[in-house]
């Protein structure tokens, strides 16, 4: 542990050994090759049908009074990104919505879907607190102490907000929070959300949170800094290297801190940026975040045009995964070596009974073409030569459907090439 004048004599050591590199060649002109990591990949590939489904039940529950036309439904399939028809893909998850019988049938929530429903809302209730300290904190880095609100709208499931937190959330916290202009039934309107107060107690990220935690452990509090974990077979050029070291001897530089008077070109304006992007991702319920959500910030929160290269310049720090045809940005020290995060955050229960619900459908689901494969072998075993016929094409349908059930659960995103190296 270095004593207060020891470090302060470190990060002047390592402020001088960066500085004979100009400030282009000192950021920006350094290359990092970006290298695969399949274990991140399959976290993300693992919610894909998730994702999917939410997304299409999201379109029924934001319906007047919760119901929608099957037909309408039926149509949005592009617009929901399913791999298959909407009927196909209900039919395979029969348990999150009830469709009337014709001659008009209408979609609407299962019972399994009102039970989760039901329990969603006791969740936000029992996290409101911590939610509302969430929704603070965010508020916090912002240089304004204010967001769009059609930007917190965007971002509200990374972050385990409700969809209605305008309602539910915002108006029990009014020495939080503070509401500017109409936002509108669906937070498209021009409003803002502006920081009522400023809370110390907040301003704290989540390193520096790390480091009072050992120093109550150890009665020293070590200097904050950023845990890097480098993938395994990943190599840093010398130069790189050189670099990386020296930038993390620097002093840190906390993300709720006054940055107006850093040089954009600096290293200490990097760390800035760094811890900034790292302390959003850890605010989110999975640790990740789609890059183009972040880059919805980048004018509150003082990030560079160029921050997507900053991700990539740390891969000790953060993963940018291409799975599902866009880049998610992924806090590498959150994830062990299987994949699975290693604290679980209080709403992401939310998601797993989500996905507990549709789990029993698929299971019904599997269980109705297994009997009918058990019937039609028994028709084969009884049937003529004519019979057969028919029973063998009928079976090969349902190989055809099993086969393409399993096909579908399978990650099928296209492979891309990151020929960018940054």
């Amino acid at each position: 542990m270095l004593l207060p004048a020891a470090a302060a004599a470190a990060a002047t050591s390592a402020a001088s050994r960066l500085l004979p590199l100009s400030p282009s060649r000192r950021i920006s002109s350094l290359k990092v090759p970006w290298k695969r990591d399949p274990v991140l990949d399959a976290a993300i590939s693992r919610d894909r049908r998730y994702r999917q489904a939410s997304r299409l039940v999201r379109e029924v529950l934001l319906s007047p009074g919760r119901r929608l036309l099957y037909r309408y439904l039926s149509k949005r399939r592009e617009r929901v990104k399913l791999p298959v028809r909407v009927p196909t893909f209900l039919r395979r998850y029969p348990t999150l919505l009830s469709v009337s019988p014709p001659p008009s049938p209408v979609a609407s929530p299962s019972p399994q879907l009102l039970a989760f429903l039901d329990f969603a809302s006791r969740l936000y209730e029992r996290h409101a607190p911590l939610l509302a300290s969430r929704l603070a904190k965010l508020l916090m880095i912002s240089s304004t102490r204010a967001l769009p609100v059609t930007k917190i709208a965007a971002a509200k499931r990374d972050f385990g907000l409700p969809d209605d937190f305008l309602a539910s959330l915002v108006p029990r916290y009014p020495e939080l929070f503070r509401l500017v202009g109409d936002p509108g039934p669906d937070a498209s309107g021009n409003a803002f959300l502006e920081l009522v107060a400023w809370d110390d107690r907040l301003a704290k990220s989540v390193i520096e949170l790390k480091a009072d935690r050992e120093a109550d452990v150890v009665g020293i509090r070590p200097r904050p800094n950023f845990t890097v974990k480098m993938p395994r077979g990943f190599y840093l050029k010398k130069e790189m290297r050189e670099w990386v070291r020296d930038w993390l001897e620097l002093p840190y530089v906390s993300p709720y801190a006054d940055a107006f008077n850093l040089d954009p070109a600096s290293p200490e304006a990097e760390k800035r940026t760094i811890g900034v992007l790292h302390e959003v991702l850890s605010l989110t319920v999975e640790r990740r975040m789609a890059v183009p959500i972040v880059g919805k910030f980048c004018e509150e929160y003082r990030l560079p045009n160029a921050f997507v290269n900053a991700f990539t310049r740390h891969p000790g720090i953060f993963y940018v995964s291409l799975k599902g045809g866009i880049k998610t940005a992924v806090l590498r020290e959150a994830y062990d070596e299987k994949g699975e995060l290693v604290d679980r955050d209080p709403m992401l229960e939310l998601k797993e009974r989500f996905v507990a619900v549709m789990e029993e459908g698929h299971k019904k689901y599997l269980e109705d073409l297994n009997r009918m494969r058990e019937a039609l072998q028994k028709e084969r075993e009884v049937a003529g030569c004519e019979g057969l016929k028919v029973a063998v094409e009928t079976e090969d349908q349902l190989e055809e459907e099993e086969e393409h059930s399993g096909a579908s659960e399978e990650d099928d995103d296209t492979v891309h090439k990151h020929s960018r190296r940054q």
